[in-house]
């Protein structure tokens, strides 16, 4: 068999659900319910920047987050033996085990006023404190979620820089400092760009975490889509216009992630 047969499976799977599905939103995106064209739900689009705005600024947040908390995680796990590697693999890896929404209605059970924490604080006079239905609670949320997006490509990258390297830097005179960002940040910068991507993405479109831990008041662009296609206001088209753009914004951001990754590895060589 040559490579081309062993391959059509694969290309038509990408045809059929992912090329697809985007020429259809395309299409939608661009044409009004007669099917003439139009870019009238385009430039309504500009109508939901703060919408836009926030959600992007959330799901940055929620990245530098699970990057400072995965950085150091994956460096503990990529110097453990090899059992002690594989055991807090799945310790990270278990809550993902457990239904999306499970986990995130497990969340909304912690932070409500008569939730576990509320309940501990009262213990001590404090609170009740205003943490659900807040941007901190999405936040969380997305935190909790996508962290092991950010420490498996990071793991899986340091796992692989040898600790002769990082002795050979200190025998040279660097101190910890030095060694991280001259040893290890250049060195697991294809992991960093993975991480961030895999994070950014799902965390600036999501909607469910949004609906359930932030309230109305904390509307991301991925509830604005999902209320065009399932809410009373139904427009297919505004929806497919708003998730086209937002396409382009993601593809925009890794585009600039990737020339980034580039850029390290270039001067590293």
């Amino acid at each position: 068999m040559n490579s081309k047969s062993i391959s059509a499976p694969y290309l038509l799977w990408m045809i059929v659900f992912i090329l697809a599905p985007l020429l259809l939103v395309a299409y939608f995106a661009v044409t009004t319910p007669e099917g003439t064209l139009t870019m009238e739900y385009v430039s309504q689009v500009g109508e939901y920047t703060p919408v836009l705005t926030r959600s992007v600024w959330l799901a940055f947040v929620s990245t530098v987050i699970c990057f400072l908390i995965a950085y150091p995680l994956a460096f503990i796990i990529s110097r453990k033996s090899g059992a002690g590697q594989r055991s807090m693999i799945m310790l990270i890896m278990l809550p993902m085990w457990m239904n999306f929404l499970l986990r995130t209605y497990a969340w909304m059970t912690i932070l409500e006023k008569n939730g576990l924490i509320n309940r501990f604080l009262a213990h001590f006079g404090i609170g009740p404190l205003n943490m659900i239905n807040t941007s901190g609670a999405v936040v969380l949320g997305m935190v909790y979620n996508y962290l092991p997006f950010m420490i498996l490509p990071l793991y899986s990258i340091m796992v692989k820089i040898p600790d002769s390297l990082i002795e050979a830097a200190q025998d040279l005179g660097c101190n910890t400092r030095q060694v991280v960002t001259r040893v290890l940040f250049p060195l697991s910068v294809p992991g960093i760009s993975s991480g961030v991507i895999m994070v950014f993405v799902p965390s600036v479109s999501t909607f469910i975490i949004s609906r359930m831990l932030g309230g109305g008041g904390n509307l991301l662009i991925g509830d604005l889509i999902d209320l065009q296609f399932l809410g009373n206001a139904y427009n297919p088209h505004l929806g497919s216009a708003i998730a086209l753009v937002l396409m382009v914004l993601i593809l925009l951001c890794m585009s600039v992630t990737n020339q980034f990754g580039d850029e390290e590895k270039g001067g590293i060589l």
